[in-house]
C-alpha cells in the first residue's frame, strides 16, 4: 500500500531517543515532511510488534541503541491535499528511551542527525508536533 493516498491509515513507530539532557533527532530524507528533523522511525512490517519495529528503525536511522519499553504516547498524523483529500495518515506510536550503546550516524532514510536540547528545538524546522512531544516526555 502506497504512503500517499493510502487505502487505510499505515502504523509507524517514532524512538525520542535521550542522553545527557539532548534528543536524537534525524533530517527526513524523504516525503512527507522531506528536510523537515523528526524523532527516528518508521513503518511497522507486517508481522513484527511494536517495540521490535522502534528498535529496528531507530538502528537502521542511526546505528544507535536505546533502553525501550512502553510506549509514551500514540498519535495519528493526517495529511489533506489541496482537494481535501486524504494525502497521508500515519497512526504513530512513540517509545522514548536512553542511549544504551552506539556511534549516532545517519542512515537509512535520514539525511542529516543531530543531537539537540530542547530549547535548540525552536531554531529549525520540525515534523508537526515533534517540538512539543519532546518537551512532555524528555525526562528532565
Amino acid at each position: 500500500m502506497s504512503r500517499f493516498y493510502p487505502d487505510a491509515p499505515r502504523v509507524g513507530v517514532s524512538v525520542l531517543c535521550h542522553d545527557d539532557g539532548r534528543v536524537l533527532l534525524i533530517q527526513r530524507g524523504k516525503d512527507p515532511f522531506k528536510g523537515f528533523w523528526s524523532l527516528p522511525g518508521g513503518l511497522v512490517e507486517l508481522g513484527e510488534p511494536l517495540l521490535a519495529a522502534a528498535k529496528r528503525e531507530l538502528w537502521e536511522e542511526t546505528g544507535v541503541e536505546a533502553d525501550l519499553s512502553e510506549p509514551v504516547e500514540t498519535f495519528d498524523s493526517i495529511q489533506f491535499d489541496d482537494n481535501g483529500k486524504v494525502l497521508t495518515h500515519f497512526i504513530l506510536t512513540v517509545f522514548c528511551g536512553a542511549l544504551r550503546s552506539g556511534k549516532a550516524v545517519a542512515g537509512d532514510d535520514a539525511r542529516a542527525l543531530a543531537w539537540v536540547r530542547p530549547e535548540e528545538l525552536d531554531d529549525r524546522p520540525t515534523t508537526p508536533g515533534t517540538a512539543d512531544r519532546i518537551r512532555r516526555h524528555l525526562p528532565l
